[in-house]
């Protein structure tokens, strides 16, 4: 993640050593590893709400477009459940008939 080596861990717990005392050291690790879980387990839940705001969202927009498509198709059919003529095919066919 940070590429850092052996040598440069060492020289970090060294000046930690001397800057926090061999007595506040272990209470220090101890809350820095606490910081860091609550961190990472924040991070995981936000992921993890995302992940499924979209999920939610895709699937709310496939059933949407289902949907659109079942109320087209109800438009098309009259009551009786034959499919409505398309009006511009009558316009064609008294070109046609016109033509002829």
């Amino acid at each position: 993640m940070f590429d850092i080596g052996m040598q440069e861990i060492i020289v970090i717990i060294i000046v930690a050593l001397l800057v926090f005392g061999p007595n506040r050291l272990p209470e220090l690790s101890r809350t820095i590893g606490k910081g860091l879980s609550q961190f990472r387990r924040a991070v995981e839940d936000a992921k993890y709400q995302i992940d499924r705001e979209l999920r939610e969202e895709e699937s709310l927009k496939l059933f949407g477009q289902k949907d659109e498509e079942k109320s087209l198709d109800k438009d098309k059919e009259v009551s009786g459940g034959s499919p409505q003529k398309d009006p511009y095919s009558e316009i064609e066919e008294k070109k046609d008939s016109e033509q002829a």
